[in-house]
């Protein structure tokens, strides 16, 4: 792929925007965090002949749909829409479909330092397989073990995070 200026990159993701508002009847919004490169080259390839999903920064959609709006005036709800980290899946078929497919290509992610909590993160009573040397890092922790067949074992259930704690 030739690296362009800055400029007539710009120029190309408007033309791609536009040509993808007019080609397509139907479009949704969706989020992409914690979403790796690898993760969406799986969605475009279940997507590919049905939808196509275009990423790319807010600024320039916002921009790109408000020089659009007098061709299709019903863009505007979607502005106020267009924070965060977010991409458009553009479609001639249904819907619901497609939300299936996207579903399908979803994947559960490690949690990073940092991000927001999306559930309830709790470590149930178990057995650690653990040796007894190293029950000083549960005691840091404030996590009650006990000692069992020559393994740590966690007592009770501990709630690590709930929804939305920093992680």
């Amino acid at each position: 792929m030739v690296k362009v200026d800055k400029q007539t990159w710009k120029a190309n993701y408007f033309n791609k925007i536009v040509k993808l508002f007019d080609e397509f009847s139907k479009c949704f919004i969706v989020g992409a965090d914690n979403v790796g490169s690898k993760q969406f080259q799986e969605i475009r390839m279940a997507l590919r002949g049905n939808a196509v999903l275009l990423m790319g920064k807010n600024t320039m959609m916002r921009k790109a749909i408000r020089g659009h709006l007098e061709n299709i005036p019903a863009l505007e709800k979607i502005l106020p829409h267009i924070v965060n980290n977010v991409g458009f899946v553009f479609t001639n078929d249904d819907l619901v479909d497609i939300r299936v497919k996207l579903l399908e290509n979803k994947k559960k992610a490690p949690a990073r330092a940092g991000a927001l909590a999306p559930m309830d993160v709790t470590i149930p009573a178990q057995n650690t397989g653990l040796g007894p040397e190293k029950t000083s890092f549960f005691q840091a922790l404030q996590i009650p073990t006990k000692i069992s067949r020559g393994t740590i074992e966690i007592v009770n259930d501990v709630n690590l995070l709930k929804v939305g704690d920093k992680v």
